[in-house]
């Protein structure tokens, strides 16, 4: 499956099914076929995209400290959470600029 978002102020955004699960599930919503994130809602859920961003990026520090000072060496995720959630906090930038709402699966 493919999740399309859609919003006048901006390209299309087309995420896999695992990638697009993993954003709405960091949103706070539920996984489904279609949906829309509101004008209103645009600030608070690009701060929630910042935050788990900044959550994984601290983990990952962590682990890796914890690997150094065993001698170890940890694999990093060859797409980060930046990488795979920083387009929908463009799109979503856009769309609150301009009073777009964001929908997918219409």
């Amino acid at each position: 499956m493919l999740y399309k978002f859609k919003s006048r102020a901006a390209a299309d955004l087309v995420m896999l099914e695992p990638a697009g699960r993993r954003l709405l599930e960091v949103l706070g919503r539920e996984p489904s076929p279609q949906g829309i994130f509101e004008c209103v809602d645009l600030p608070l859920l690009m701060r929630q995209i910042e935050q788990a961003i900044e959550q994984e990026e601290a983990m990952l520090a962590l682990a890796e400290q914890e690997a150094q000072a065993q001698g170890q060496q940890i694999r990093r995720p060859e797409v980060t959470l930046r990488q795979r959630l920083w387009p929908m906090r463009e799109m979503m930038r856009r769309s609150h600029a301009e009073q777009h709402p964001i929908v997918w699966g219409v």
